[in-house]
């Protein structure tokens, strides 16, 4: 990955914020042609430095209703890939990361219900092999939901 540079960041900051400006508008902003935006953009999602391009969905207005973060507990933490690969087969699994702490995984699962939840936990999440134990922690709102701000100093 190349280095990030005061006009990227700036770009970063901009996009961020509202990913469907158009280029136009960043590249007055920035003070450099729209080309140059592209450009810098086209560059920066090579990089991995910009990933995906797509809308957030509220998950309550598609009926899903529980928001709940399901700390899992392994067998051996080396099953990390194995356990994963199963997880992904369950579309309500939002994210996962691998963590240090009381669990050795961390899940973001959505659920129409309560109902819905049990049988997730109980038919799905706790049948995967290695997985030991499972605490759920449910979301009762979300209070915060941003990007990592970008500066445009270097």
């Amino acid at each position: 990955m190349e280095k990030i540079d005061k006009l990227d960041r700036q770009i970063l900051n901009i996009i961020s914020r509202n990913a469907r400006i158009p280029f136009k508008d960043v590249a007055e902003v920035c003070g450099v042609s729209r080309a140059a935006i592209h450009q810098r953009v086209a560059r920066l999602i090579e990089d991995g430095v910009i990933t995906g391009s797509g809308f957030y969905v509220n998950a309550k207005s598609i009926g899903y209703t529980t928001c709940t973060y399901v700390g899992l507990n392994l067998e051996r933490g080396n099953m990390y890939k194995e356990v994963i690969k199963e997880l992904e087969r369950i579309p309500e699994i939002v994210e996962c990361h691998y963590t240090t702490g009381p669990y050795t995984m961390l899940a973001k699962v959505y659920a129409r219900d309560n109902e819905h939840l049990m049988d997730l936990l109980n038919n799905h999440i706790q049948s995967v092999k290695g997985i030991v134990s499972t605490e759920t922690l449910i979301s009762l709102e979300q209070g915060i939901r941003r990007e990592l701000p970008v500066g445009a100093e270097e």
